[in-house]
């Protein structure tokens, strides 16, 4: 028998996150090592590898392929099936195929390794002080993909020819740039070029070294338009004693916090706390924005820059992230460079409600008035992508805004879905795509109610639907009549059913299926938030549900007060407190701090819309009571952004000194028997009331708040469980991105025996909203019988 005729050949399909991350190059790698014959290449449905030689080493190129795959590749799936010997020899990497809709995963951005930081810093290297140096382990990937399979052709990348010595770094299987697509050098670009705003006309080129005409603009106090992986920062010296505060006057930010970026974390030590796991995000491949806590103590005496006042005015935390492109870390200094700013503030490039830019012609236009020169370059972004925003809560990750380095990573699913298009909320939008197991939730979006962000919207819809080959035959939104999104949904039906999902039930159904429940048998669903259209058209916000997939039964809530003024009250939280007030039966007296903080002409129309009840929707919404106790205790009256007030308020409590957990308490009272229960504030609003007459600290009264509400989910989880036998809870809703908050109610909740479900990967504001949406109405799709409604 020969050689030949012992031979096997086998097709290996490998599904995931396979393309982007160097598999090919690893396929290659393998199979050369084994003696193997074949070819490997990029398909729609992923990594497609023929291998044929002797049965052992074939066999053992099938058991290695997965379990030794690239640190950023995510298999999910090997397939194998047996194919006709064909003989030849060689291995080869062959040209991509595109035919069908795509059923891979593209990878998100990376930040730059360790290995193509070295030679940034390596004098000797032809790549030293190059801002795009990237290999198959790092970069851009998502923001730069113009479609699937995920080769250089496909990428914003492919109006750069290759040099000679990139071409060869490419072809070689020994070299860490083989097949980087996104492989780039000073010789072939893309090139940088500094703009400085012109006394007249458009901004002119500033001649010299990009970086260091940025450098030195930043060190006088110049604010920076810098264009990144996924959109342009706004940047300045977090340092100087003008900078910042000039960058906020221009943004028309209010009191939010901005976002820090050092080069190491022993930069902002002196700052913040920062343990391992806040440590291995902010170091790790994703480089999020992680919110450390504050020190209390003088930071100075750690040594390290002093911060600006104005950088988080009020906040409890910094939101820090270190350096993720080669660009970043030149802007901050090399080792070897001269001494230059160590802490830049690093925001997204837009007025505040606006979409991030990305193109270079919008960044000159919008951002002329915010910006005193633009760092930019010839490399286009294609998919906008914001900063995700994490945080760390009882040792555990809590995500607060979920974009770049995690999207467009698909969630698993624990039951199947039709496929569908959920369109989330109006308020930190995100939409999430879903079919079989696996949902796509969108990067960051925005707050749905500018023109700019909707226009965003519908070109991120149509790219994740292309990348995910995800047709929608159901579309999910919201079942507030006025939010912009679901009219957006109801535009686009083409004839599809759309399933309209309280906006509650959809926080709890998202904690579920971010934790593989497969909705067999309900949870006691806390949801906390600020605004939530209710079924008797309230603003709900203050809910305990009994739900699964299939529904929900509100089984309590904060009793009703009205929301005098709508967005009134929501911007000025000391409507919100004489509202409560006025609940309670409280006189408004002057030696209370809302009263002294309304103006008498407004206090007068209030007290008439309060008695008339004239545009007073009724609420149940635990954001804006916390937005009524951050003003009664004197903490913040007038909201510049959102959720200032209750931020405000977990920095008081935070602060207190051995707080008194008893000091408040909510009076439960069934509407009936057997019915809702209503938790009322009013006797919290009394006590608070009294604390303040009596000259308590407003980190006292913020302490005691925050003790009474935890109390209140264990007592109302308590009563959910005696009544109908349920163990588990989800705790869901904005309100429970206050880690003091959730670390409490969980506490206590686990102390209980209760099984708590807490968001770690998913947000549990309104980012993570479209996540139960969809799984909601895939369900209520399934129940629905051939043509109906």
């Amino acid at each position: 028998m020969t050689l030949a005729a012992k031979a096997v050949r086998r097709r290996v399909t490998v599904r995931g996150v396979v393309q982007g991350v160097g598999f090919r190059p690893y396929v290659y790698t393998l199979a050369t090592g084994l003696g193997l014959a074949g070819h490997v290449s990029n398909t729609g449905d992923g990594v497609i590898t023929e291998v044929e030689g002797t049965p052992a080493a074939v066999t053992g190129f099938c058991a290695r392929i997965a379990a030794d795959a690239p640190p950023l590749a995510v298999v999910e799936s090997v397939s194998q099936e047996e194919v006709p010997a064909a003989g030849g020899q060689g291995f080869v990497i062959v040209p991509s195929r595109a035919q069908g809709p795509a059923r891979t995963l593209l990878s998100p951005d990376v930040a730059t390794c360790a290995a193509c930081l070295a030679e940034l810093a390596a004098e000797g290297d032809r790549r030293h002080r190059h801002p795009f140096i990237t290999c198959t382990h790092c970069g851009p990937r998502f923001t730069i993909a113009t479609g699937l399979p995920y080769d250089r052709a496909r990428t914003t990348m492919a109006d750069f020819p290759m040099c000679a010595e990139c071409a060869r770094e490419y072809a070689d299987p020994t070299d860490r740039r083989f097949h980087a697509q996104p492989i780039a050098c000073p010789a072939c670009g893309p090139r940088l070029r500094l703009l400085g705003a012109a006394s007249s006309g458009p901004p002119e080129m500033i001649a010299g070294d990009p970086v260091a005409g940025a450098r030195e603009l930043l060190a006088r106090g110049a604010v920076l338009a810098v264009k990144g992986l996924g959109g342009y920062h706004l940047a300045c010296d977090a340092t100087h004693p003008t900078a910042v505060g000039l960058l906020r006057e221009r943004k028309a930010r209010g009191n939010k916090p901005f976002a820090l970026m050092a080069r190491d974390v022993t930069d902002v030590e002196h700052l913040a706390h920062a343990g391992p796991a806040e440590r291995a995000l902010l170091s790790g491949a994703v480089r999020p924005i992680v919110l450390l806590r504050r020190r209390v103590a003088d930071p100075t005496a750690m040594g390290g820059p002093r911060l600006s006042e104005a950088v988080a005015p009020g906040s409890p935390d910094l939101g820090v992230m270190l350096a993720y492109t080669p660009l970043h870390h030149l802007l901050l200094g090399l080792p070897t460079d001269p001494e230059g700013p160590r802490l830049l503030v690093m925001t997204s490039g837009n007025l505040a409600g606006e979409p991030i830019v990305t193109d270079d012609d919008e960044a000159i236009e919008r951002l002329g008035t915010l910006a005193d020169a633009w760092l930019t370059h010839d490399r286009p972004i294609h998919v906008p992508c914001d900063d995700s925003v994490v945080r760390i809560c009882d040792g555990e990750q809590l995500m607060v805004r979920r974009a770049r380095g995690y999207a467009p990573l698909p969630l698993a699913l624990p039951v199947p879905v039709t496929p569908a298009l959920a369109v989330g909320g109006d308020l930190k939008n995100t939409f999430c795509l879903g079919e079989g197991r696996r949902a796509w939730l969108s990067a960051h979006i925005g707050d749905m109610d500018d023109l700019a962000t909707q226009h965003a919207f519908a070109r991120a819809e149509a790219q994740l639907e292309s990348v995910t080959g995800v047709t929608p035959e159901l579309l999910a939104a919201d079942r507030h009549p006025g939010y912009r999104s679901a009219h957006w949904a109801v535009r686009h039906t083409d004839g599809r059913p759309l399933v309209r999902v309280q906006h509650h039930h959809a926080h709890v159904a998202a904690a579920m299926a971010e934790h593989g429940l497969d909705g067999s048998r309900p949870v006691i669903g806390i949801a906390f938030d600020g605004t939530g259209y209710g079924d008797d058209s309230a603003v709900w916000g203050g809910e305990i549900l009994l739900a699964d997939y299939d529904g929900f039964t509100r089984y309590g809530h904060l009793a009703y007060v009205p929301l005098p003024g709508g967005d009134a009250a929501v911007h000025r939280p000391y409507r919100m407190a004489l509202a409560h007030l006025w609940s309670a039966g409280i006189a408004w007296t002057a030696d209370l701090p809302p009263v002294a903080a309304c103006p008498p002409d407004e206090r007068a129309v209030l007290e008439r819309q309060l008695e008339r009840n004239l545009n007073c929707v009724p609420t149940s919404s635990m954001g804006r009571l916390f937005d009524a106790v951050s003003s009664l205790a004197g903490i913040c009256h007038r909201s510049g952004y959102e959720a200032q007030a209750a931020i405000e308020l977990e920095a008081a409590a935070l602060a207190a000194a051995e707080p008194d957990p008893s000091g408040y308490a909510f009076t439960l009272r069934d509407v009936s028997p057997g019915g809702v229960v209503t938790a009322d504030p009013a006797p919290v609003i009394e006590a608070v009331v009294a604390d303040v007459r009596a000259g308590a600290s407003p980190a006292l009264v913020a302490a005691r708040f925050h003790h009474a509400v935890a109390a209140l989910v264990r007592a109302m989880c308590a009563r959910a469980r005696a009544d109908h036998v349920l163990d588990t809870v989800a705790l869901s809703g904005g309100v429970f991105a206050n880690s003091l908050l959730s670390s409490a109610c969980a506490g206590a909740l686990r102390a209980d025996g209760f099984t708590v479900l807490r968001h770690h990967r998913v947000p549990p504001n309104d980012g993570g909203l479209a996540l139960g949406q969809l799984i909601v109405a895939a369900r209520a799709s399934a129940r629905r019988p051939p043509g109906g409604a």
